[in-house]
């Protein structure tokens, strides 16, 4: 294996403040703390009752992401991205005033999909590694959150214990990017690794800050690969191929897909055992996904039968806007038990950790964010394990 390892970059910033309403506060002032518990890896909110109103107040940076995605996001900031062993339940009043059907929500304990919120348990450890699900993140919008979702879910994965493999399988290089490599001063890619015969797996990966998570980077060289694969024979499994020797050595191989229908995301498609759809819960993301159904069930009647759709990802979720919660309902109506419950929600920190060069999970570990693709993770261990 190349011995080149991806460097984080960057510290954690505060939060400068919470959101619009909140009261100002004198610098070096602090008002009457409402308390902070410490459950698992996840900081909860703790609330006192108030005579007349409830207040959230800043007592660390972290304490302010919390109260601030709890004022966007309503039930689904509690209780449902906490450690699931964890009993919790905070000023009824005040969860009213959090989203529209809160208050709803936490009695019945529904989702945002509005569906009950099952169980994830924490995962047991794994005796050995291998062989590796393959997992296409695909879709063929763009700025859906593929990459940041592929990221994150590999980070977590690796936090549980897990060997994961991500695959930068876009010309653009954005996973390789949002992982601290510079694409252009790569001598060997993915691409090497489908058109050059004798050219090992070892001689490209990378090996991340991520203990337990390696990279095949990628940069616009790929983007050759899509014209002269064309006159290859069994053109669409160029990639099966390629990972075919790393199987035995990953328990998850992560494909970051191009944003497009072409042959680089036919390849991933059939070189997959399941597909992760990541959805931004705005209207024209919405428009495209039939046509990318479309495109996955003709892969699995043509090329490979194995292939499912094991979920659909709603992402950039706000549950203070109608047209969220209207989206995010349509995706359900449509696509059931195939949509996952865990929502990923819109927060400061994700482009953060772009310019940081590492996942979430890392570089804000006790964050909502973080929190959300390790329930994303325990989801996607339950939903993707092997048949017996």
């Amino acid at each position: 294996m190349n011995e080149s390892t991806i460097a984080p970059g960057g510290g954690q910033p505060g939060l400068a403040a919470l959101t619009a309403g909140q009261p100002s506060e004198e610098p070096g002032a602090r008002q009457p703390s409402v308390g902070s518990a410490e459950v698992g890896s996840v900081a909860l909110r703790t609330f006192e009752a108030r005579q007349n109103t409830a207040q959230v107040t800043t007592v660390t940076d972290h304490d302010a992401d919390l109260a601030a995605y709890g004022l966007a996001y309503g039930e689904f900031a509690y209780g449902a991205y906490d450690d699931p062993d964890a009993e919790y339940e905070p000023d009824p009043e005040y969860a009213a005033t959090l989203a529209p059907d809160a208050a709803r929500q936490r009695r019945e304990r529904v989702g945002p999909t509005g569906r009950p919120l099952p169980y994830f348990p924490i995962p047991a450890p794994v005796a050995e590694h291998g062989p590796a699900q393959i997992i296409a993140m695909c879709n063929q919008k763009g700025g859906v959150g593929k990459t940041t979702s592929t990221i994150n879910l590999g980070a977590a994965l690796a936090e549980y214990g897990r060997r994961v493999l991500l695959v930068d399988f876009d010309p653009q290089g954005a996973l390789s990017v949002g992982l601290g490599v510079n694409p252009m001063e790569l001598d060997v890619t993915v691409y090497n690794l489908l058109m050059e015969r004798g050219l090992t797996a070892d001689e490209v990966l990378l090996k991340t800050a991520v203990p337990g998570m390696d990279l095949l980077p990628s940069n616009i060289d790929l983007s050759a690969a899509e014209v002269q694969l064309v006159s290859e024979v069994a053109r669409e499994s160029a990639l099966a191929r390629a990972l075919k020797p790393l199987l035995p050595d990953y328990d998850y191989v992560i494909i970051d897909c191009q944003p497009s229908l072409g042959l680089l995301t036919v390849n991933a498609l059939t070189a997959a055992h399941s597909v992760i759809v990541p959805l931004e819960c705005e209207f024209f993301a919405l428009r495209g996904v039939a046509l990318l159904t479309e495109t996955i069930e003709k892969v699995c009647e043509r090329l490979n039968p194995d292939l499912r759709l094991d979920g659909i990802l709603a992402t950039m979720y706000d549950s203070r806007t109608v047209h969220s919660r209207e989206v995010l309902a349509r995706v359900v109506e449509a696509f059931g038990e195939h949509v996952f419950h865990t929502v990923i929600g819109r927060t400061v920190r994700f482009p953060e950790t772009t310019v940081a060069g590492e996942p979430i999970t890392t570089y804000a570990t006790n964050s909502v964010g973080a929190a959300a693709y390790r329930q994303l993770a325990r989801e996607v261990l339950d939903r993707c394990r092997p048949a017996e």
